[in-house]
């Protein structure tokens, strides 16, 4: 299970509806669906927010496999947090495992409310970062009143990781036509764990050289602490208000219907 930075980029280029959007739009609808999530205690509500977003997934033409394996590959790192819940909170005991341990039913229902509350969460990130440049994302927060310096840093950043990740494949290539292999048994552990360093510190060095060049040209270009990023003035179009509206209908609708309903 693999996924590229610059597969990442390439998808967020597409032509759809959802591409089109002014990328504050995105933003705003992003955090209006992650603070939902979290404020929900409710399964059926979050199953619902889930199907919604889906359903945004295929209407943007995005890859609907590779955005099941970004939300994978990043699932584990809070999953793992949900699992133990089952065996941790108190409550009534409906199995007991070998050595006493015991799942109890509260503790299930709210490890499936934590897992399902960061299933959204993710989704939501992945269906922003699929449909929206990164650079456009950082320029939709600074029209949005981002700190300056925030945006400046995130730009950056941005630029940086395609370098590093260009640097990284180039360095990779030329291992790969000397028949270096780091999962090669044959080869001595420490001298593959060798190599590895050579790499990293090698990736440390160009990188650190490629941040002097830049900030001088920054320098020469009249860059000072007082430098501001350019923003484009853009207008919001009837598409933009319509999905914020439908967005906002829908988690209204939601909320009346677990209130008349108990959902």
């Amino acid at each position: 299970m693999h996924v590229g930075i610059s597969q990442i980029e390439s998808e967020s280029s597409k032509k759809s509806i959802i591409h089109s959007l002014d990328g504050r739009i995105k933003l705003i609808i992003t955090l209006c669906i992650i603070i939902y999530a979290v404020y929900t205690t409710k399964i059926p509500v979050l199953w619902i927010m889930e199907l919604y977003l889906l359903v945004l997934i295929l209407v943007s033409k995005v890859s609907f496999s590779y955005a099941i394996k970004r939300v994978l590959l990043i699932l584990p790192f809070g999953g793992f947090i949900a699992l133990f819940q089952p065996f941790i909170v108190p409550g009534v005991v409906i199995y007991t495992l070998p050595l006493d341990i015991t799942i109890t039913y509260e503790g299930a229902i709210f490890g499936i409310l934590l897992l399902s509350r960061l299933i959204v969460c993710l989704t939501a990130v992945v269906l922003l970062s699929s449909v929206t440049p990164i650079q456009e994302i950082v320029n939709s927060g600074r029209r949005m009143g981002f700190p300056r310096e925030l945006a400046l840093i995130l730009s950056l950043t941005i630029r940086y990781l395609f370098m590093f990740y260009d640097e990284l494949e180039r360095i990779r290539n030329a291992q790969k036509t000397r028949c270096f292999d780091i999962w090669n048994k044959k080869t001595s552990y420490m001298w593959r764990l060798r190599q590895i360093a050579y790499t990293i510190v090698m990736l440390f060095l160009r990188s650190y050289e490629q941040g002097e060049k830049v900030y001088f040209s920054m320098l020469s270009r009249g860059y000072t602490g007082e430098s501001d990023m350019y923003r484009e003035k853009k207008k919001m179009s009837f598409n933009d208000y319509l999905f914020i509206v439908l967005t906002l209908i829908l988690i209204l609708a939601i909320e009346l219907i677990r209130y008349f309903y108990f959902i």
